[in-house]
């Protein structure tokens, strides 16, 4: 059954404890205004807090994932009634802000979709995702420095270097050129392509695996992951891991059902 988040955003669930999250302005080629990122940013709260939802998918319906910037009409922020232009402008960038962290902070794992164009936010917007496939007809592009902008908006400049080192990061921003699925799968940008016509059935079968694991396992594995990004020294970052593998190791029994499921060649079950 397909549920409907406004008017833009769809949300299926294809197998179970699996959600897909679908931008849905394909005329626009899912363009980032505000009346499709509002309704995305509560679509993906509300499934962070569902707890049957175990992994999510997110992808743009029609031949784009998001081109990032509407061109048409942005639209409003909304709740800026009585605010000056700058102001607005203050809610406006908060609002697509929180978008980004919005998806870093989901307690699932997401996976990107990749279809047809991810340009600009577009781009953020998969960067922000835990991992990335892309179909052989996608292509990324920051596209800001095209526009007589900075490339660097919604942490491109933050997540692009992390996801590909800073020479191709630096170059990719500063030129504003395009980046094919190929180059994509090369660099490391998406951790792989597929061909289009199979990009969703592969992204959905590894949501599906990941939801089989134990749930604080791959919650666990997400944060400390994401904050290794961030992590001031190797010797810090190993004492957060190693409290987290302590939790689930003492105080579940996941460790015997896996030692117990690989005897008796079956599926483990996690309780957790």
């Amino acid at each position: 059954m397909v549920h409907r988040r406004g008017e833009f955003i769809l949300v299926d669930r294809p197998r179970p404890h699996v959600a897909l999250v679908t931008l849905n302005r394909p005329e626009r080629m899912n363009a980032m205004a505000f009346d499709v990122m509002r309704p995305l940013r509560d679509a993906l709260t509300e499934i962070s807090d569902d707890n049957d939802v175990r992994a999510v998918v997110l992808t743009g319906a029609g031949r784009g994932f998001s081109s990032g910037a509407d061109q048409v009409s942005a639209g409003s922020p909304g709740r800026v009634d009585g605010l000056t232009r700058p102001t607005v402008a203050l809610r406006a960038m908060e609002m697509l802000d929180t978008v980004i962290l919005t998806l870093r902070r989901m307690h699932q794992p997401v996976i990107s979709a990749i279809n047809g164009a991810a340009i600009g936010g577009g781009l953020c917007l998969a960067l922000a995702t835990d991992v990335r496939i892309a179909g052989e007809s996608a292509y990324f592009r920051a596209a800001g420095i095209n526009n007589g902008l900075t490339a660097s908006e919604l942490g491109l400049s933050y997540l692009l270097p992390r996801a590909i080192g800073t020479s191709r990061a630096f170059e990719i921003m500063l030129t504003g050129r395009d980046v094919s699925a190929a180059e994509a799968e090369r660099i490391g940008l998406v951790s792989r392509c597929v061909p289009d016509d199979a990009l969703l059935d592969e992204c959905v079968e590894l949501a599906a695996q990941m939801a089989t694991f134990s749930r604080p396992g791959i919650e666990l594995t997400k944060r400390t992951l994401w904050a290794g990004l961030d992590a001031g020294s190797l010797e810090a970052h190993m004492h957060a891991e190693g409290l987290g593998q302590l939790l689930i190791r003492l105080l579940t029994e996941n460790f015997e059902e896996a030692v117990a499921a690989r005897k008796e060649k079956r599926p483990p079950m996690f309780r957790d």
